[in-house]
């Protein structure tokens, strides 16, 4: 099993020796993986923008990145990471989709014997979790039956919910607006005057001065926000300006006319025909002016009027977000265990009874339901 090591951090010395991991340095991945990689305009999350900027910039302490190459040369590496001596998909709390990376040519056969393979290099160690997984990713079920081949067990469970809406070619901003709940065209009604009267909406796309200066008014906005502490500090700036200079970034501020403060911000990525949310913040104490809302609907509209196909509202069921998108995609994790290891053993047998109790739960609450129509 050869692969490849990314970054320095340790604690995962005796897997890497195992298996014969192999280094890089910090410029992130070579050069020979370009031919697997996707262009960021077609899957950020596939691209070498994403996991070269995820490893400068969004690498958690105590964990080492790995890529194995998996199956016959050039069919399939999977980013992992060692945590503790175990694997883990090599994902952020901004990664909206993971699945292995894969050549063009490759089909169902090929996916199942490369995945085939990664059960190899998996089996006779601790569980390994892969997250934020397509249930629509037409990959899952022959990588399933490879690892199923290798002697692994996979079960699947619910990761986070994905708002999103296709935008049918030529719609306008009003039949967008008339398509929301009461609750959010009243708002967009009732303010609109308000919000262009007080405030300007600035949208930067390239690389330059303007973008330095968005850059510096999001995190403005950002220190006076209810999250006024970033997780990964240097990610956002770096994913900006990578995405920028691939013509793929939407980025806007939303700024007072009086004295030109930053009040709220916000930056999306167009790739694969939908804008995708990456973050959004507005100032705490302007929170009753709905100045976040101001901005999402000046971004919407120009992304209607870009005749972009589809909003993608990233990871999570917050309340504003199914407001704007009217669908939900379920984004699964995978639990891959070896029965024969002690804590595969463990983690199999955990994985059942939760999702038994889920079944139970359900079941209850339905005959509570009928009990009470009754």
């Amino acid at each position: 099993m050869r692969g490849l090591l990314l970054g320095s951090s340790g604690g995962a010395e005796e897997v890497i020796r195992d298996y014969g991991i192999e280094p890089i340095g910090p410029n992130g991945l070579p050069a020979t993986f370009n031919a697997i990689l996707a262009p960021p305009e077609k899957d950020l999350f596939a691209s070498r923008l994403w996991y070269d900027t995820l490893m400068r910039h969004a690498m958690s302490p105590g964990t080492q990145a790995v890529v194995p190459a998996v199956g016959p040369p050039g069919t399939m590496v999977v980013p992992l990471r060692i945590v503790e001596g175990r694997f883990e998909s090599l994902t952020t709390g901004y990664t909206h989709r993971w699945r292995p990376l894969t050549a063009g040519w490759a089909g169902p056969v090929a996916f199942e014997k490369a995945a085939a393979h990664l059960g190899r290099l998996l089996r006779a160690r601790p569980p390994t979790l892969l997250k934020a997984m397509d249930t629509a990713d037409a990959l899952l079920l022959p990588f399933q039956t490879g690892l199923w081949r290798a002697g692994l067990s996979t079960g699947l469970y619910a990761h986070f919910g994905n708002w999103h809406e296709t935008l049918p070619p030529g719609l306008r901003w009003a039949d967008y607006v008339a398509g929301r709940d009461q609750p959010l065209r009243n708002i967009l009604q009732r303010r609109r005057a308000a919000w262009e009267a007080t405030t300007r909406v600035e949208l930067v796309k390239v690389p330059g001065s303007a973008l330095e200066d968005a850059i510096a008014a999001l995190e403005t906005v950002r220190a006076r926000s209810w999250n006024p502490v970033e997780a990964t500090p240097g990610f956002h700036e770096a994913l900006i300006r990578g995405a920028a200079a691939a013509g793929v970034l939407r980025l806007g501020v939303l700024r007072s006319r009086a004295n030109d403060r930053p009040l709220a911000a916000q930056y999306w990525v167009v790739s694969g025909g939908q804008a995708m949310l990456m973050t959004l913040m507005h100032e705490q104490s302007s929170r009753s002016l709905s100045l976040g809302t101001a901005l999402t609907a000046a971004m919407v509209a120009a992304f209607l009027e870009e005749g972009v196909g589809a909003i993608d509202f990233g990871r999570g069921d917050e309340g504003y977000k199914r407001l704007w998108a009217k669908s939900r995609r379920q984004r699964i994790g995978m639990l891959v265990a070896d029965p024969r290891h002690p804590a595969g053993m463990v983690a199999i047998a955990r994985h059942a009874a939760g999702r038994g109790w889920r079944q139970l739960r359900g079941l209850l609450a339905t005959l509570r339901e009928r009990e009470g129509g009754e």
